[in-house]
């Protein structure tokens, strides 16, 4: 099998390296494509276990590298520890990302991480940390999109996975200015979980906003459902959240979270 040149080249020329593997379609293709050209025993997939992450992401990790028999270790990179990322500003990124980096490099390996390069076209602060840590971006060095790394994941064999809908951190759904919570990841988790149960693996974002809570699903998928399936889904969440803060129910946008300055 042959990988872009590139690709290959980036992926080889450490001495030794460890991929930020956070359970997404870009990390997972990355950590293939890294064992393939540096052998299983040659690479180290790190993940970072935090309230921010989904648990279904943590359980397909863990599947992946079993599967491959590849090394994976896992951390806690302690942004919650950090108030600078608790508190939720614009750049919040840019704070779990220096946590993230900070204690992969400590574990002496190089550390690479699944960017693409239709993610330097969005305003992605934990690139400022990645640089700050040499953190290498084997896609990017490879001019490769977001569709080229699934069309790669497609050759390397990881099947379904390569149709991942993109999923960012669950700290990503809070809007930007309110705190950082765990018991409201939690719930996010929970509910977001609760519908694909029952849309299937979807586009899909369950997001506290400042005026309450937002079920913001994939435009077609929303435009399919009845009026009354979608007062379902709305009942389903409700009772999911719990209190008193209204939800309702709207097309998926991205960015929605996002306080611009």
């Amino acid at each position: 099998m042959t990988l872009p040149a590139a690709l290959h080249q980036a992926l080889s020329r450490p001495d030794s390296l460890t991929v930020a593997l956070s359970g997404g379609i870009d990390s997972l293709t990355l950590s293939a494509a890294a064992a393939l050209v540096r052998g299983a025993d040659n690479v180290t997939l790190c993940h970072a276990v935090s309230p921010a992450v989904p648990a279904a992401a943590t359980a397909r990790v863990h599947e992946f590298a079993t599967e491959r028999g590849l090394t994976l270790q896992l951390v806690k990179s302690g942004e919650f520890d950090d108030p600078s990322y608790r508190a939720n500003p614009v750049n919040r990124c840019y704070f779990c990302k220096v946590n993230l980096y900070g204690t992969l490099s400590q574990m002496g390996d190089v550390v690479a991480a699944g960017t693409n390069t239709d993610d330097l076209a969005d305003y992605r602060p934990g690139l400022i940390a990645a640089d700050e840590h040499n953190v290498l971006h084997p896609f990017v060095d490879a001019d490769m999109t977001k569709a080229d790394v699934r069309a790669l994941a497609r050759i390397l064999g990881l099947g379904e996975l390569a149709e991942l809908p993109a999923a960012p951190c669950l700290a990503s759904r809070i809007e930007t200015g309110l705190r950082v919570e765990p018991d409201e990841l939690a719930t996010i988790d929970r509910v977001e979980t609760l519908l694909r149960d029952a849309l299937g693996n979807i586009t899909l974002r369950c997001r506290r906003m400042h005026s309450g809570w937002v079920i913001a699903l994939d435009g077609g998928v929303f435009n399919a459902l009845s009026a009354e399936r979608r007062a379902g889904l709305q009942r389903m969440a409700q009772t999911a959240i719990g209190g008193d803060l209204p939800v309702t129910v709207q097309p998926y946008q991205q960015g929605s979270t996002f306080v611009h300055v």
